[in-house]
């Protein structure tokens, strides 16, 4: 395997890594979204190596397919400001690494797909709905959820899995989290800047206002291409169940409920927990879940046998 630097064309440009295999050229190739948030081309937030693109990329480039994955707008070496970028600015950024992706010599236009991990899955989703020229998508742990009942749902799971003292400090103040998130929904959608103010700190309330309108249903509604669809029994942060709603959405689509895995795509041993992430990234990706997305890929986009 061996990577290259590219800068996704657009403005803003977008730097990014071609992975590519060892042997004969040109390759499918898979275009990567990284989940929300400040995410560079590997994953990786400073508060947390999610890794997810990177190891995913590796994997491909083993399995003989090359990928491109690339720096979020102003993060790493990409320019911009993280903050303004909208949902649906993410979905046309996802769109221009396709096109980037497709004009390489080393890549063959005609046996491209897209792959994302949480918000990037959703980007992916969207971006198929669209139209685009792939030959499949994969969503690793991706909601099917709208967006503002997700959140909702979020809260009502998240909250009995954190630390007693911390219920117990909810409890004392008698904080409800379900209707506080709901109250700061409110507060966001009546903003009308790119970036705004809540509780003191900044927050992407552009993004934030397209995320609680969107309904990833409609994307799945409109894909027309082979799916895998992946999410871990104990997601906190997905629900599981949306699973049922994308195989009914995607006539054909390919679903795994994998037991133990969370949203960081490894696997956690008793009962789920947020607080264990820290632990769980130390680990790599599960091994499984990155052989299944190469045999789906290669099967999705077979390679073509070089000829004299």
């Amino acid at each position: 395997m061996r990577e290259l630097p590219l800068s996704v064309a657009g403005d803003p440009p977008l730097s990014g890594t071609l992975a590519l295999p060892d042997g004969p050229l040109p390759v499918p190739a898979v275009a990567i979204a990284s989940g929300s948030g400040p995410l560079d081309r590997d994953s990786n937030h400073r508060k947390g190596r999610f890794d997810a693109a990177r190891q995913l990329a590796h994997a491909l480039a083993e399995g003989g397919l090359a990928s491109l994955r690339y720096d979020k707008r102003g993060v790493g070496e990409s320019p911009g400001d993280w903050r303004r970028a909208g949902l649906h600015d993410n979905v046309d950024d996802l769109g221009r690494a396709l096109e980037t992706l497709a004009a390489r010599p080393e890549v063959d236009p005609d046996r491209l797909l897209v792959a994302g991990h949480s918000e990037g899955a959703i980007l992916a989703a969207a971006l198929a709905g669209r139209g685009a020229r792939v030959a499949g998508a994969v969503l690793l742990s991706m909601s099917a959820t709208p967006g503002d009942e997700l959140l909702r749902w979020q809260a009502r799971t998240i909250a009995p899995t954190l630390p007693a003292s911390v219920r117990g400090l909810l409890g004392l103040f008698r904080v409800d989290l379900e209707k506080k998130v709901a109250a700061n929904h409110d507060r966001i959608r009546a903003t009308t800047t790119d970036v705004a103010r809540l509780g003191g700190a900044k927050i992407n309330a552009r993004w934030v206002r397209e995320f609680l309108a969107h309904d990833p249903r409609e994307d799945l509604a409109r894909v027309s291409v082979p799916v895998l669809a992946i999410t871990g029994e104990k997601d906190l942060q997905v629900d599981p169940a949306d699973l049922e709603t994308i195989a009914r959405a995607v006539p054909g689509a390919t679903v795994h409920r994998v037991p133990d895995l969370t949203h960081t795509l490894r696997r956690q041993p008793g009962a789920p927990s947020m607080s264990a992430y820290r632990g769980e990234l130390r680990r790599p990706v599960d091994p499984e879940v990155l052989a299944t997305v190469v045999s789906w890929c290669r099967q999705a986009a077979p390679a073509v046998p070089a000829t004299d």
